[in-house]
């Protein structure tokens, strides 16, 4: 047995925060919409390089997730490129964030939260220093 790699998450939530999260994804963090097979259930499918990275769902009646009590998921990370870009896109947008630089592997990382409260981290290959 051994595991691949991780083929998505998902985000669960009221319409109308679906929508918020899908517009987010898209237009903050690059995803795209793609294909999503027809389930019951309402919601979409991102993709990133041609893979489907965040699926969002939306939650029923019985299925509702609480936003902003203590979860134990603490954020996503994207592999990205172009770091000045990102963080030119964030501000021109409002979105708060941090960066840091782990110098060990030549990571540069920026951080922030999705409509949700959700954390999402940007990681740009900056070479070992």
């Amino acid at each position: 047995m051994n595991v691949s790699g991780i083929c998505h998450y998902n985000l669960r939530a009221p319409r109308e925060l679906l929508e918020s999260l899908r517009s987010f994804y898209c237009s903050i963090v690059g995803l795209s919409v793609g294909p999503r097979p027809p389930f019951q259930s309402f919601g979409y499918w991102l993709y990133a390089g041609g893979k489907d990275v965040l699926h969002l769902t939306e939650s029923g009646g019985n299925d509702a997730r609480i936003v902003g009590t203590p979860h134990t998921f603490d954020h996503v990370a994207f592999s990205c490129s172009d770091a000045s870009a990102y963080e030119a896109h964030l501000h021109a947008n409002g979105i708060s964030y941090q960066s840091d630089t782990v110098p060990s592997i030549g990571q540069f990382q920026l951080f922030f939260s999705d409509p949700a409260g959700n954390g999402v981290e940007l990681n740009f290959s900056v070479g070992v220093a």
